[in-house]
């Protein structure tokens, strides 16, 4: 009996071993010319699926070492923010009036001095031999110095060509006397679900570190803004990691690392990633013109629940309930109505409320396509000109808001469940705080909830806008605020004249 469990054991050793044999030999095909899911093993006659053996990460570290930059930067310190302790980074209590949003964003170790320079670090990639590189906006945003540095040591003193906070993404340059090795883009919509990744980038300042993972998720809302679209991945990525390249098995960038899920600032195996093909589409505009500029149909919209779906005759709950119609915008003019569901938009579905965004965002100024529409139980196709986005249009609350340099939005079930809360969380959602206004000097951050205005409840938007109203001149306004488990009341100052 004992031989008999002697000899299975062997030829169960034997096949293991073989089939690793053959899983590795799989890979001696080069990255660049793995353009086929099934390959020939090299000196054999057999044919592998190259996806479904281990990946060779040693050759894909090796091939791009050169086109991973490390990016710090500097710029003045910030006004010390009353009210507020340091968050865990800086010694802080977890959760507290200083801790840090669930959604991190990846910058270096914070919190100098007063008076002393701020720095912080990330990463970024060369997309053009030319010396183009691609990062996060976050990284380099309010920076009066940056600095990058390649894996041969190189250091270079690089310029913003454009960038485009909404979506978090800039293009720098740095200027060489010679050409620098890029790395090409990849096609993130083709991406599947459990498929291979590497991260790549320089995790609290340790210069060129590699991750790998699978990709956990497509098409992620984590509410970070209305062009959310996130790839998400359990490739390990750490603060330092933001602007970073996520990178397939074919060695082709499909997306660049910017938050992480964390309630503790550690990875827990929950990260985000901008689709590339999200970028390939802004890059032209942000080279040429510095920034981006966006359709708009004007239009407030929502989730279709399945309640609302019933009520209004529809087979299941899909598409942008429109909530209500901008005047004289680009919609009223197609004949959009409030209670219209929008279906498709210039061909593509609108699975969900969230799709729409960024589908009208990709359109060409003056440009007209068709919108589906269902209607009093039936469908119709309408002809919208797309307008152009005016920033004064993205400020959802009114100039009272921005006149204390905050932008916020309504808090949907889905947003309030990304940032740890109930889904029926009453409040409405910071989604900007400009530098140097009333509201970053009271200490709000995006991400914030602000529950109540000058002790009043705040559900919606519209109730947001009409407290602000009420306010006395000169006189300063007191928010209830959100931030994780925890609730602070802010004072806002009236902006200075």
């Amino acid at each position: 009996m004992r031989s008999f469990a002697r000899i299975f054991l062997l030829v169960l050793l034997g096949f293991g071993t073989g089939w690793i044999a053959v899983s590795y030999r799989a890979l001696d095909v080069p990255a660049a010319e793995a353009n086929s899911d099934v390959q020939r093993v090299a000196g054999s006659g057999d044919e592998v699926c190259v996806r479904c053996a281990l990946p060779d990460f040693v050759q894909l570290a090796e091939q791009w070492r050169g086109s991973v930059v490390n990016i710090a930067t500097e710029n003045k310190a910030p006004k010390r923010r009353p009210g507020f302790r340091p968050g865990p980074q800086q010694g802080g209590p977890r959760g507290g009036p200083g801790g840090r949003e669930p959604l991190e964003r990846f910058f270096g170790p914070q919190g100098p001095a007063r008076g002393m320079p701020r720095r912080s670090l990330g990463s970024g990639f060369i997309f053009d031999k030319a010396g183009f590189i691609l990062t996060n906006n976050h990284v380099i945003e309010n920076a009066d110095e940056i600095h990058v540095k390649l894996n041969s040591g190189e250091e270079f003193d690089a310029v913003v060509v454009g960038r485009d906070p909404k979506t978090d993404i800039a293009v720098l340059k740095i200027e060489a006397d010679h050409d620098l090795q890029a790395i090409p883009f990849g096609d993130s919509e083709a991406l599947k679900v459990g498929e291979w990744v590497m991260a790549i980038g320089n995790p609290f300042g340790l210069d060129f570190s590699v991750t790998a993972g699978i990709v956990s998720a497509k098409g992620r809302f984590i509410g970070q803004g209305n062009y959310d679209d996130f790839i998400q991945t359990d490739a390990p990525i750490n603060p330092g990691n933001s602007g970073g390249p996520l990178i397939d098995l074919d060695g082709q960038v499909v997306g660049i690392n910017t938050s992480i899920f964390s309630r503790s600032g550690g990875n827990i195996g929950i990260g985000f990633a901008i689709p590339i093909n999200l970028a390939r589409h802004l890059i032209p505009q942000l080279q040429e013109n510095g920034k981006v500029t966006r359709g708009w149909m004007g239009v407030m919209i929502q989730k279709v629940t399945p309640d609302i779906a019933e009520s209004l005759g529809m087979d299941k709950a899909s598409g942008a309930l429109v909530a209500d119609v901008v005047n004289d915008g680009p919609a009223e003019k197609a004949g959009l109505q409030v209670g219209d569901v929008i279906l498709s938009f210039a061909g593509k579905e609108v699975a969900e409320s969230t799709d729409l965004p960024l589908l009208v965002a990709q359109q060409t100024i003056g440009e007209t396509v068709e919108v589906v529409v269902v209607r009093d139980g039936a469908e119709e196709t309408l002809a919208l000109d797309i307008g152009e986005m005016e920033d004064d249009e993205v400020q959802l609350a009114g100039s009272e808001s921005e006149e204390f340099g905050l932008a916020v939005q309504n808090l949907t079930p889905e947003i309030a469940e990304s940032l740890g809360l109930e889904p029926d969380t009453a409040g409405v959602l910071v989604s900007g705080v400009e530098p140097d206004t009333s509201a970053a000097d009271a200490g709000l951050r995006r991400g914030d909830v602000i529950l109540e205005v000058n002790r009043k409840p705040v559900a919606n938007l519209e109730d947001y806008s009409a407290l602000l109203k009420e306010r006395k001149a000169g006189k300063s306004v007191l928010l209830l605020v959100r931030r994780g488990d925890n609730t602070v009341f802010l004072a806002l100052k009236p902006p200075a004249d």
